[in-house]
Formats: structure tokens, C-alpha cells, sequence
């Protein structure tokens, strides 16, 4: 515990718009408690926010889980955000900027890929997407 803040993972549903807001709240309380930067957690709520929204928009729900993690030398945050959707059919295509299949910016993947230091995606076709952020403290 940090200044009374539990730090054991947390899984979150994906739901609704109510669910996306509770996502980032959770994860910005996780980032103060680990003492990422005020950029930092910026960012990473940010990343956060996108993905949830991906997750509720393109997976049809699913959900968050966030845990804190140390590598010897530093803390971080770890988010993994999955979904039993249709899947990315071109994940290439997907992370490029300026792509949308909603009419958006089209920045959801590739700013969110962006605003962390670590980003990994497993989809595929009927099979759901599962993607893995981190930010870690500096």
C-alpha cells in the first residue's frame, strides 16, 4: 500500500461510457501511487482512455486490468485491455496513423502506442484483441 491506496491488480469492466470513465480514474489514482510524473500519468490516462474506448467500441466490451509493476529498478503500470470482439483483420493497417474505421482522428492505436513505453497487441480474426501497455516512472 501507498499513502492508502491499494496497489494489487484491479480488473475493470468495459461496458459502457460510465465503464471507460472508471478506467481512468483507476488508472490515473494507480499512477499517482507509483509516482509517475504529471506527464506521464497524463499520458498514460490518455493511452488509457483510447483503448477503453477501443475496447467498448470495435471489441463490444470486455475489460481493463491494471497492476502495478517493478522491475528492480523503477515502478510502472501495467494495463492489459481484452475483448472477445471480432478482432483487428489488419493489425499493420490499424497502427497507422491517420487510419479509422469510425470516423474518428484515427490516433487511437498509434497515439496510444505513442504515450507508452511499452505496447504489444495479440488479435486475431473472430478471436478478440488483447493489448498490453506500460509506463514506467522516470
Amino acid at each position: 500500500m501507498t499513502a492508502g491506496v491499494d496497489l494489487s491488480p484491479k480488473a475493470q469492466a468495459i461496458g459502457s461510457d460510465e465503464d471507460v470513465v472508471r478506467v481512468r480514474q483507476l488508472v490515473r489514482t494507480v499512477a499517482v501511487a507509483v509516482k509517475l510524473s504529471l506527464v506521464d500519468q497524463t499520458k498514460l490516462v490518455t493511452a488509457a482512455s483510447e483503448l477503453a474506448r477501443n475496447t467498448l467500441i470495435y471489441g463490444g466490451g470486455g475489460s481493463a486490468e491494471v497492476t502495478v509493476v517493478d522491475d528492480g529498478r523503477r515502478r510502472g503500470v501495467r494495463i492489459v485491455f481484452a475483448d472477445s470482439g471480432p478482432g483487428i483483420p489488419d493489425l499493420d493497417l490499424a497502427l497507422t496513423d491517420g487510419y479509422t474505421t469510425g470516423g474518428g482522428l484515427g490516433l487511437g492505436l498509434s497515439g496510444a502506442r505513442r504515450l507508452v513505453d511499452e505496447f504489444d497487441v495479440e488479435t486475431a480474426a473472430g478471436n478478440g484483441t488483447r493489448v498490453t501497455v506500460t509506463k514506467w516512472s522516470r
